[in-house]
């Protein structure tokens, strides 16, 4: 049986997250350890899910060729896509942080962490 969650605030803020072992990977990543947020530092204990979306949008639907396309879609291509995770806090919260694969500028070129919204 599946636990339904509620959002309960949406927020889509900047976060700085925490590994204990650092992704193999950078542009895929796993999910963190905890996680600061506010200038409060949260402890992950527990992942509730995961999922990615690489869908695109705008004019970068239209950039490719369908069969490269379809390719991006199931595992990505630069700089698109986003990986979801639903996470519990050791204060008991449930939030849903992501990882944007996107470049946001030369300085950040390996993409952000955001908290998502928080759940009930």
């Amino acid at each position: 049986m599946t636990e339904e969650y509620t959002p309960i605030h949406f927020l889509d803020e900047h976060i700085d997250v925490i590994f204990q072992m650092a992704p193999v990977h950078e542009k895929s990543p796993h999910c963190p350890n905890g996680f600061v947020w506010n200038e409060r530092t949260y402890q992950v204990i527990e992942s509730l899910s995961e999922w990615a979306d690489f869908s695109r949008s705008g004019k970068m639907a239209k950039n490719m060729r369908p069969a490269h396309a379809e390719v991006a879609s199931s595992r990505g291509s630069l700089n698109v896509g986003r990986f979801y995770f639903r996470v519990k806090v050791d204060s008991g919260q449930i939030f849903d942080i992501y990882y944007d694969r996107a470049m946001k500028g030369v300085d950040k070129r390996k993409g952000e962490w955001f908290v998502y919204r928080e759940l009930e």
